[in-house]
């Protein structure tokens, strides 16, 4: 991360203020680079994928991922899913070298849907439940219950649900919604992410 945004500052960026964030920074330091950012204080950001939990900007409209094949499609959704929360058209562009043909036909598959879990559903597919909760698909809680591979009529159904909850509750602030709330917090807090 350090050598890219030093080269990109440098040369294409020259002239931008361009961030830094990556996993080793303090919690404060990360806190000060995303509210930058938001302000526009910063118009570019260099980033590990930490980005993928974190920062709500809704005026980011660029997304560039880097050896894009390196990442599960599902985490590449939740990453391009930090572009487009404004009213602007947005873009997110993959790139990579790779030129074998399933790791095309993986990207390919965020080129054809927007639609998260048809995005895991295919990856789960190309990549089977090994690879998916593996150290590069981080960020995902291991399932202690459902099989992604027997129970996906299951989970499509529980996925519906959690759907109808979210358009009525969004922020799970209803009394009766309190206790997933605390549930949802407790589950992501060794990994720095809080519900909001």
């Amino acid at each position: 991360g350090v050598v890219l945004h030093d080269r990109m500052a440098r040369t294409e960026l020259a002239g931008f203020h361009v961030g830094l964030l990556h996993g080793k920074r303090p919690t404060k330091e990360k806190q000060a680079v995303m509210q930058a950012v938001a302000t526009g204080e910063m118009q570019w950001l260099v980033s590990t994928t930490g980005i993928e939990v974190g920062g709500d900007v809704p005026a980011a409209v660029v997304m560039v991922i880097e050896n894009a094949e390196r990442f599960g499609l599902s985490q590449l959704h939740q990453l391009r899913g930090r572009v487009g929360r404004g009213s602007e058209q947005s873009y997110c562009i993959l790139v990579s070298d790779i030129k074998e043909s399933t790791s095309r036909e993986r990207l390919n598959v965020l080129c054809k849907t927007t639609d998260g879990f048809a995005v895991a559903e295919r990856d789960l597919a190309l990549r089977g439940p090994g690879d998916f909760f593996g150290k590069r698909q981080h960020g995902l809680p291991a399932l202690a219950i459902a099989d992604l591979m027997k129970d996906m009529r299951v989970l499509q159904s529980a996925r519906e649900a959690a759907n109808a909850l979210l358009k009525d509750d969004p922020y799970l602030k209803k009394t009766e919604n309190q206790l997933l709330r605390k549930a949802v917090n407790s589950l992501y807090a060794s990994q720095d992410i809080v519900f909001n």
